[in-house]
């Protein structure tokens, strides 16, 4: 029997990959995303699917204290991606592999009401409404660099709270050394699960050392308002120093576990996907280098920097 190996979308032939000096700059292509946008929208129309920018009342509703106050030691000087792109230019497999086509098929995915069940080897597990996260934790924006996989880059200012704070309240228990996440599994309302070739739902994983770094966050929000479902509403993990693929979107359960979960693009393909995944311009990808980075709203490519540019902060962890 012949292996067959399903490679997700960004697994881009040679031929096929646009010349640098080819690629739209920033207006033309803020321009062509607004084209683009506008006919999407149309074709979704006309099949019966209403994405969140098409039906106002599908957006998520703004809970006091929106825009939360910056924090002072997450507040660099850098340029922020433009906010319409970073809510057009979605990974987010459970609805399509088609980036600018994710925001107009979430109209179906319902996120309130949103719990998220925290437990496994903890000593006191928990379950807790997105409402109630608003209360419990200190709410706080910080800007982060945003590194994809595919040598793409964002700098995006997150609302939310370190994920450290969850451990405090839930005390892992010693034996306790990697931390699970499971995203929602509801095919009926997000059409890219419907196809039996990846292994649904997505989970991703840190160690119980990743986890209490001060830098792993659980946003609510973007850009000083509650996140928009492409962008994986109503809550998500963000983790600045490793691939985006890691900072699974849409959490719905978070499990204390002493052997390491298997990740869903690592069952797929461990080589190129493997469980750290930290930013490195030192290791290439299996079919492209990850030295540089394409930033996406304007098109120019930057030197890729160890972990992302926080190796300060968390080489010790290597």
């Amino acid at each position: 029997m012949s292996h067959i190996r399903i490679h997700p979308d960004w697994h881009i032939h040679d031929r096929e990959i646009t010349p640098e000096c080819s690629y739209f700059k920033r207006r033309e292509f803020l321009k062509q995303m607004g084209i683009l946008g506008a006919g999407l929208a149309g074709i979704t129309k006309q099949v019966g699917l209403h994405g969140a920018e098409g039906n106002p009342s599908l957006q998520p509703s703004m809970p006091d204290g929106f825009p939360f106050k910056r924090h002072a030691s997450y507040s660099p000087s850098w340029k922020l991606t433009e906010q319409q792109v970073a809510e057009s230019y979605n990974n987010f497999y459970e609805f399509s592999t088609n980036k600018s086509r994710v925001r107009y098929l979430t109209g179906a995915f319902s996120i309130t009401p949103w719990s998220v069940q925290v437990g496994g080897l903890v000593e006191k597990p928990l379950t807790f409404t997105v409402e109630e996260a608003y209360k419990r934790f200190q709410m706080e924006e910080r800007v982060y660099r945003f590194r994809c996989v595919e040598a793409w880059s964002m700098v995006i200012p997150w609302t939310g709270f370190p994920l450290a704070a969850l451990l405090k309240l839930v005390q892992p228990k010693p034996e306790a050394r990697y931390v699970k996440f499971t995203t929602f599994n509801r095919p009926d309302q997000a059409p890219g699960m419907r196809l039996n070739s990846y292994p649904w739902p997505y989970v991703e994983g840190l160690t119980i050392e990743e986890a209490e770094h001060d830098l792993s966050f659980i946003a609510t929000g973007m850009y000083g308002k509650p996140l928009p479902k492409q962008n994986g509403a109503p809550v998500r993990l963000v983790v600045p120093w490793k691939y985006g693929y890691k900072s699974i979107k849409s959490i719905d359960r978070i499990e204390f576990t002493a052997q390491q979960p298997k990740t869903f693009w690592e069952s797929l393909s461990p080589v190129e996907y493997p469980f750290e995944s930290n930013v490195n311009p030192n290791v290439p990808h299996p079919r492209w280098s990850q030295a540089t980075e394409r930033v996406v709203d304007t098109g120019l490519r930057r030197r890729t920097q160890l972990f992302n540019g926080y190796a300060d902060q968390v080489a010790r962890l290597y």
